[in-house]
């Protein structure tokens, strides 16, 4: 996908991860991959998820080529969204809950959006150094991918990478957001549940937060919720409950609780994870949750066919020509954005 800079001017990249293309010559045959990835191989599974977030056609053909064969091998978990407002302790509350569920036999992998610089595309990828217990834990798997500057700071190829995953035998599937903001959207998407976290203390509890995240939500938690804390905490959660009264009810018949937690102390995560069962055997029992992975399927059809045309297009030869001139036309006055739009698609369709 086009990447922008500060001017939205389209800027591509051979790959996400621009030191892959020196690796071709460790490029594995198919059914190795296929192989490894059943096997649970996390270095297999690393390396087919950075096929797949490749933009060089060879290297994503062979990782598109490995998830249809995986695809049998998919389905089989239960996928969280996690988001919330900087400095809620989103990495600190996922190693926390991730241990308890570590703890309880599950095996997890956890994939998180780091937010690529604006100027040299590069990206911190520090999640393994905030999530050091299950880093280095056997059954867990956590994947940082650089956004890329997609919308909201989600990554491109998550939904392909929570596939690969599944097939490699991951039963619970954490999706981190970068924060509050366009990319919720994207990730509810993909995932069976979402999950906000938010602060008490920080003000007014709602200012700031859209209407449409809590809409989203299938359960708020207040981190931070310690000793000297309790009282906001207590406070802030019936604030929550009280907006939440006021929306809607949920397509999927659930109706999002409030809880409060210290992801630091591992209080009320148990509690918490509950909640996450009852929504899962409540969703299965009354069909919303088949309904609504079919219904997520058919929507990512569509935004790989925006993507594949929008690649194509800005690739194309003649586009690529006339471009900057169309462009410069635009940043002068002497055509319309549209017109010049029009005439670039008449050149790809020609």
């Amino acid at each position: 996908m086009p990447k922008t800079d500060k001017k939205s001017k389209p800027v591509f990249t051979d790959s996400i991860n621009p030191n892959f293309k020196s690796k071709s010559s460790s490029i594995r045959g198919k059914q190795e991959y296929i192989d490894g990835i059943r096997a649970g191989n996390r270095t297999v599974l690393s390396q087919a998820i950075t096929l797949i977030e490749s933009t060089r056609a060879e290297y994503r053909e062979l990782g598109e080529e490995v998830l249809e064969e995986c695809l049998a091998d998919t389905g089989n978990s239960v996928r969280i969204g996690i988001t919330g407002v900087p400095g809620v302790g989103k990495s600190t509350f996922i190693e926390s809950l991730g241990k308890l569920l570590l703890n309880n036999g599950r095996k997890l992998a956890v994939l998180t959006i780091d937010p690529s610089s604006s100027r040299s595309r590069g990206s911190i990828l520090g999640d393994k150094t905030r999530m050091p217990w299950l880093s280095a834990h056997e059954r867990a798997y956590i994947r940082p991918s650089p956004s890329g500057g997609t919308l909201g700071g989600v990554a491109r190829k998550t939904r392909e990478t929570i596939l690969l995953c599944e097939a490699a035998g991951f039963d619970t599937i954490f999706v981190e957001t970068v924060g509050v903001g366009q990319s919720e959207t994207t990730v509810q998407s993909m995932v069976d549940f979402f999950l906000l976290l938010m602060l008490a203390g920080a003000g007014d509890e709602l200012q700031g937060i859209k209407r449409g995240i809590m809409e989203m939500a299938d359960l708020i938690a207040i981190n931070k919720a310690d000793q000297k804390n309790i009282n906001k905490a207590n406070q802030a959660r019936q604030e929550y409950k009280n907006a939440l009264s006021l929306f809607p009810a949920p397509e999927s018949g659930w109706e999002p609780p409030v809880l409060t937690c210290s992801a630091l102390e591992e209080i009320g995560l148990k509690e918490l994870w509950e909640k996450i069962q009852d929504y899962l055997t409540l969703t299965k029992e009354n069909g919303y949750f088949e309904a609504n992975r079919k219904e997520q399927a058919v929507y990512w059809m569509y935004e790989s066919i925006q993507y594949q045309l929008k690649e194509k297009l800005f690739h194309h030869p003649a586009v690529k020509k006339e471009l900057p001139t169309k462009e410069k036309e635009v940043e002068e006055g002497k055509i319309s954005s549209f017109k010049a739009a029009t005439e670039l698609l008449e050149l790809f369709n020609g």
